[in-house]
């Protein structure tokens, strides 16, 4: 996707198209957008009308995303206009035939059968080329996986950027097994998904967690739909659909994680997922001043005592019937980061391992066999 050439003027830019595909597509190009003051053009989205289609484009420079909907195309050409207004101008349009024209200068008209108005917007030429990716390792994932995947592991890399490699995600594709792993280095979440099209693919890369997370946006209407994936020396391009979300990736390598995760445990605790989020909540209220510290206690009479040492605030104590197998024992945990894993994870009831209070804490699903998630513990 080139700039236009000096000879050809874009100045009579028409075509036909229809309210609702125009609103989907500035919401899913509009996700490749973050507000830049120091180049206007990576605030807009590029509209370039060609053959049947109209395509749209919009990057910040690590992501880029292309997506293009069916068009009655007059006259070619592409004109880039400013996404959040385009955005809410359109929304608030009827579902109707969609008339856009640029007739002179950079000024883009939009005229419905109920309004017509103009948009100042900034020439193509500015506009970044989007490089295109070398299909060099292809693998196909469905969108459903990918998507589940993506919400049960992405909220735990590193927010801080003073270690690159934990701020992205990793996806790790061996064979017929793709893993998709993050981490901050206090916590790490790990979903394994089986690939129905075998390959012979072994290669790895880290994707930034933000270009992760709109990848999941994006992939929530998918359904059973297949993605393809196509990894590069330093990019990684994902077609879903009509869809195209391309990122760079992050140099660097990916901390060796499997070490962590513990083989054996002593005392499992079958629980259920709700009943110990409102346990995890409510004893999180009192541990907020003491670095969210809260300690877990399972006794093998099927007791599990959540609680937090006396704050400021004060403090509390809860018990919760489980399902436990192996000795007694206590940890203590991040309140917030066991949380977060219940939110996400989406299953009935969970399986807490604990192996002892210096070692990482374990938590699954318990339907889930393809999915870890390991805490690291706080001193009691």
């Amino acid at each position: 996707m080139g700039t236009n050439s000096g000879s050809i003027t874009f100045e009579y830019m028409k075509l036909v198209c229809s309210q609702a595909d125009l609103e989907r597509a500035i919401n899913i190009v509009s996700k490749a957008i973050t507000p830049n003051t120091t180049l206007p053009v990576l605030n807009n989205v590029l509209l370039k009308a060609e053959g049947k289609k109209l395509h749209f484009s919009a990057t910040n420079l690590e992501v880029a995303v292309q997506y293009f909907i069916p068009a009655d195309v007059k006259s070619e050409g592409s004109i880039t206009v400013p996404a959040k207004l385009l955005s809410s101008y359109i929304s608030l349009l009827k579902d109707e035939k969609v008339e856009i024209s640029v007739t002179s200068g950079d000024t883009i008209e939009i005229s419905s059968p109920s309004s017509h108005t103009k948009m100042k917007g900034i020439n193509s030429n500015e506009f970044p080329v989007i490089p295109k990716v070398e299909k060099e390792n292809t693998f196909k994932v469905s969108a459903a996986e990918l998507e589940r995947a993506i919400s049960q592991t992405v909220f735990a890399a590193s927010t801080n950027t003073s270690r690159p490699v934990l701020s992205g995600v990793l996806f790790d594709v061996k064979k017929d097994k793709l893993k998709v792993v993050a981490t901050d280095s206090y916590r790490l979440a790990e979903k394994t998904i089986t690939l129905k099209d075998k390959t012979s693919l072994e290669v790895e890369c880290i994707v930034p967690a933000r270009t992760v997370m709109e990848l999941g946006k994006i992939l929530v209407r998918m359904g059973e739909e297949q993605v393809e994936v196509n990894i590069s020396k330093n990019q990684i391009l994902f077609v879903a659909g009509d869809v195209q979300l391309m990122s760079r990736l992050i140099e660097g390598k990916y901390p060796p994680y499997e070490k962590v995760v513990p083989k054996e445990t002593k005392t499992k605790l079958e629980i259920m997922d709700e009943a110990l989020a409102n346990v995890v909540r409510r004893v999180s209220l009192f541990a907020r001043e003491n670095n969210n510290s809260i300690k877990l206690s399972a006794t093998n009479d099927g007791k599990l005592t959540i609680s937090t040492d006396e704050t400021r605030v004060g403090e509390e104590k809860a018990e919760l019937t489980v399902k436990i197998t192996g000795d007694n024992n206590k940890i203590a945990l991040n309140a917030q980061y066991l949380l977060d894993v219940l939110n996400y994870i989406q299953s009935d009831s969970v399986l807490v391992e604990i192996d002892d209070k210096l070692s990482p804490a374990v938590v699954r699903p318990v339907k889930e066999k393809d999915y870890v998630y390991i805490i690291m513990p706080l001193k009691i």
